[in-house]
This record gives C-alpha cells, structure tokens and sequence, in this order.
C-alpha cells in the first residue's frame, strides 16, 4: 500500500511539472512563428560592457552621455562642435551614439580632418540625432529624418538592430531626460 502512495505520488510529481514543460514548449514554438517582440528596457550584447552611472533618466542627454565612459570621443567632439546646448536644449530626441570603438575605426586621417572643420563635424554629429522620441518598437523597420536632414534607416527584430544596414545598436534604449540613447558600434556618415 505504502509503496503505491509512493508509486502515485511520484507520477503526479511528473505530471506537475511535465505540464508546465510542454506548455512552455507550445509556447516557445508560437513565440518563433510571430515576430520577435522589442525590449522594453536597456538591451543589446554590448550594455554589460558600458560602466555607467546608475541612473541617467534626469540628466540632458550630454550630461548623460559623459556618464559613458565608452562615449568620451563623442562628447568631445559634441563640446568641439559646439552642440551641448543645441541639444540638451531639445526635447525627445534620439541620439545613436557611436562608441569609442566606432570612433577608432575611423582612420586618423579622415578623423583628423573631420575634427578640424567644424561644418563638417556638425553635419556628422547631428546626423545620429532625429527630432522624435523612438522607442525599441521603431526600430524593425524604421525610417527616420535626421537633425542633419539627411534619411538614417533601421531594421531588425528582437534585440539585434542595424542602423543604415551597417552599424550594430550595441546597446540601446538608454534613457535621459531628453532624449533615448542608442549606442552603435560605427560612425554614421550622412548622405553626399
């Protein structure tokens, strides 16, 4: 008798857990058929990487971005251009920042001259900033105008974004008191 409340036992044990497995399963299987759903927070493979402060969601974005060690060249060549008040001036911005990795890939040539016109610069800059708020749900088949005035494109699912097809969103959906930070991995250049 004792063994059959064992026996019984542990066979409802399995069912309990059996369920929720197979269910889980069903799950994950429609889940793969729809579209992967955006993030709703900070995402991408690159976020662990970044020190930061630990909140940026009151300072203007420049304030926030010089929380960003990884974002140092940017802010400084955003101080150079002299772009800080124009925008943390603005309101619900975007701003895809490359991160100091993009700004090595750069050649020092093409920097050296970039950093050495200030027309240039500022075109170059406000490029990565659009005037609207653009959130994870934006980004699988985006279109945007950019400050500059030149068109940036998005695309992708899940966590993964492109920007222009080419620079990878590292880390995104950074939040400031103006704006919404996407840090990508390559400078962006505006069209000729």
């Amino acid at each position: 008798m004792r063994f059959t409340r064992i026996r019984t036992a542990k066979a409802a044990a399995a069912a309990v857990f059996a369920i929720p497995l197979t269910l889980g399963g069903l799950a994950s299987q429609s889940q793969a058929q729809d579209a992967s759903p955006s993030p709703s927070g900070t995402f991408g493979s690159g976020c662990s990487a970044l020190s930061q402060k630990v909140d940026t969601a009151k300072d203007k974005v420049m304030e926030a971005a010089s929380a960003y060690p990884q974002l140092s060249q940017l802010v400084s060549a955003t101080v150079r251009a002299q772009l800080t008040d124009t925008l943390d001036g603005k309101s619900d911005i975007t701003v895809f920042a490359p991160n100091d990795q993009a700004f090595k890939n750069v050649t020092a040539s093409q920097l050296a001259s970039l950093l050495s016109d200030p027309g240039q610069l500022k075109k170059v800059l406000t490029y990565h900033v659009v005037d609207e708020a653009i959130t994870p749900d934006d980004l699988s088949d985006g279109s945007f105008t950019t400050v500059e005035g030149g068109k940036l494109t998005t695309s992708g699912s899940g966590s993964d974004f492109k920007v222009n097809g080419k620079a990878s969103i590292v880390c995104g959906n950074i939040k400031a008191a103006n704006a919404t930070i996407y840090v990508v991995d390559q400078v962006l250049q505006p069209p000729s």
